[in-house]
């Protein structure tokens, strides 16, 4: 098992934010209303929230309805930053519907303790250019929103999602079981360690 109080000591404003956001946007809750756009033109999408009806597709199989990263919600093209210093371990494109669409994954190091941090839903130019092992620096912009037709069919947003497993490739479940959920938590921290409290 992980050393979790490593991470619970963790100063959010050590990091750079992966995403600009306004001081004005919207929290949503998917636990009760279907994904809509909201009033602000950010808003944030919870982690560990279970969102019934939202995860139809093949790919989900079962009920696979709780949320395991965050979303920040926004405009076609709002960049993605490096939360810090690391390196690309995986990218690529996950093409069914529902799904992540194009992904940069990248590893990092914290206090001895490695971590990997999963950029999904992007633009396919995120990847262009990019190779597995390619370093990036903190505050470096590495990704964009992308539009529904690369992002796996969903409003323009960027899945943010932490493991402490090292991904097998350019994928992690962003949503599990009840049944899986506590070991998942687990594994896939929350993001708002990194991004801070953003609700």
């Amino acid at each position: 098992m992980k050393d979790i109080e490593s991470f619970l000591s963790w100063k959010h404003n050590d990091y750079h934010s992966v995403v600009e956001l306004p001081d004005n946007y919207t929290v949503l809750d998917l636990s009760v209303n279907p994904w809509i756009p909201s009033k602000t033109e950010f808003s944030i999408g919870k982690y560990d929230e279970v969102r019934p009806n939202m995860y139809l597709t093949p790919i989900f199989g079962g009920i696979r309805n709780i949320h395991v990263g965050l979303d920040i919600n926004g405009p076609i093209g709002t960049p993605c930053m490096a939360f810090m210093d690391g390196k690309i371990t995986h990218l690529g494109y996950n093409p069914e519907p529902g799904d992540y669409g194009y992904v940069i994954i990248t590893k990092h190091n914290i206090s001895g303790i490695e971590l990997w941090a999963l950029y999904g839903h992007l633009s396919s130019e995120s990847i262009e250019g990019k190779i597995v092992g390619q370093k990036v620096r903190k505050g470096e912009i590495i990704a964009w929103f992308g539009p529904e037709n690369e992002n796996g069919g969903w409003e323009p947003h960027l899945h943010f999602q932490l493991s402490l497993l090292e991904p097998k490739t350019h994928d992690l479940p962003g949503v599990v079981s009840d049944f899986e959920r506590i070991q998942a938590l687990e594994n896939y921290p929350d993001p708002r360690l990194i991004l801070g409290p953003l609700y």
